[in-house]
């Protein structure tokens, strides 16, 4: 009993969300759990809540910034696979911490067509379990001074209507992307 009232302890703990020291130290969010209702800054400076920006099956794309050339790669390869997801019945979602001026340099940049939204104070990041800190010079700027010094784990999530999240990608290493081929194959799996 003991050993399992330390589990459920150390389970529970591991649950709340906070940022993390470094990106091997999060804790997201898992399958099956539900997006937090919160509100993003959309490109035209808006507060939009997240029950209404995912009120529909949802591709989430969380990554560190434009300035990163990694996300840039992966967000243009979810431009390039939109139509085929869309097919598929879900929406693109794309979530960093950049301020609307710089999301918006982002879409033009990279000719996206799909939704950008900013997370500059990182409270959507903490409650996904995915923030860690980092230094802030560049974060500031791109930020536009909200940034409190944290980035988020580039993330994939696959959501249903409901929020509820059905497929996650997270890896530490910053580098590693999810492919948009293997994307596709899971969005094909999950129609099953």
């Amino acid at each position: 009993m003991k050993k399992f009232l330390f589990i459920l302890l150390a389970i529970s703990g591991i649950s709340s969300a906070q940022i993390a020291e470094k990106a091997e130290d999060i804790s997201p969010l898992l399958i099956g759990e539900k997006i937090p209702k919160q509100d993003l800054i959309s490109v035209d400076n808006k507060a939009v809540s997240t029950s209404e920006i995912f009120s529909k099956k949802t591709v989430l794309i969380i990554y560190r910034g434009g300035w990163c050339p990694y996300c840039n790669s992966q967000l243009m390869e979810m431009q390039e696979i939109e139509n085929q997801i869309i097919a598929l019945g879900y929406q693109i979602v794309a979530i960093s911490p950049d301020s609307p001026k710089f999301l918006k340099e982002t879409t033009k940049e990279d000719k996206l067509s799909y939704q950008l939204f900013s997370d500059s104070d990182g409270k959507f990041s903490e409650a996904l379990g995915i923030a860690f800190k980092r230094e802030k010079p560049k974060l500031e700027k791109y930020s536009e001074g909200k940034n409190p010094g944290f980035l988020p784990v580039p993330s994939v999530y696959i959501l249903d209507e409901n929020r509820e999240i059905e497929f996650l990608y997270i890896n530490p290493n910053y580098t590693k992307r999810l492919k948009g081929e293997m994307l596709l194959a899971v969005l094909k799996s999950l129609e099953n």
